[in-house]
């Protein structure tokens, strides 16, 4: 079976509690991913998961080291963290840019899946940038140079929209979705399903490699949990995972 690395979904959260003329703050630390990981492990996948606070510690600072892995994740994290580890942010020491390490190692034959989210493809106030990085040149989709949320807080429901063995006997609709990154895919891609009338998950090659983008989240709040319930939610990831592996 593919053995998977998942890279973001964790984040901290600092809160401000105002009591009257007192004031103190709280902090917690939270990940995202459990179901997806979950679902890939139940279908026997090895999942290896850096949470986005050791990405700097943690991804390999050469293209070889990414060898074990046949598919890379890339999800809910932007590519900040990716090319600005502390030696380089902080003490001006040139360090390799993971973004580009990433990016080789699908031209060489891995592949990849991007998961959006509020720091995935553009993302909150541009802030992703991962259309401004290297990795952005192997995604099968153009990433938009502004904030390209689209928020669905009524919900919209994702529809099949191509033959495909990802997609095949999947329900031809899928539970409602909150939101999604707004995309354009690359000529040379396909698109196996919209939202909303946005690419919603689609498919491509890289050099060597095979891609993937899927733009709306694993997670809430994008993802909520009629969606993470679904049935065909396991199946889903199976298959994209087994297909962008090769």
């Amino acid at each position: 079976m593919p053995h998977v690395l998942v890279v973001g979904e964790s984040w901290f959260i600092h809160s401000i509690h105002q009591k009257g003329f007192d004031s103190f703050t709280t902090s917690e630390y939270q990940e995202g991913g459990a179901a997806f990981l979950a679902a890939l492990r139940a279908r026997g996948h090895e999942v290896t998961y850096v949470p986005s606070h050791t990405i700097h510690e943690r991804l390999p600072t050469t293209v070889e080291g990414y060898a074990p892995y046949d598919v890379v994740v890339v999800s809910d994290v932007g590519a900040n963290s990716f090319q600005l580890p502390p030696q380089t942010f902080s003490g001006s020491v040139p360090s390799p840019d993971k973004s580009e390490l990433l990016r080789a190692h699908v031209e060489r034959g891995g592949g990849l899946l991007m998961v959006g989210g509020y720091l995935t493809f553009s993302g909150i106030d541009a802030k992703g940038r991962w259309g401004r990085a290297p990795l952005g040149e192997a995604l099968p989709v153009r990433v938009l140079d502004r904030d390209d949320r689209v928020e669905l807080p009524a919900g919209a429901q994702p529809h099949v929209c191509a033959d495909h063995e990802v997609v095949a006997g999947l329900a031809p609709v899928w539970p409602a979705l909150l939101g999604l990154n707004e995309v354009v895919a690359k000529d040379d891609a396909q698109v196996l399903a919209t939202c909303a009338g946005h690419p919603l998950l689609v498919v491509g090659g890289y050099g060597a490699g095979r891609t993937g983008a899927f733009t709306s989240d694993i997670a809430p709040h994008w993802a909520p949990p009629e969606f993470l319930g679904w049935d065909g939610y396991v199946d889903l990831w199976d298959r994209l995972v087994t297909w962008l592996a090769g």
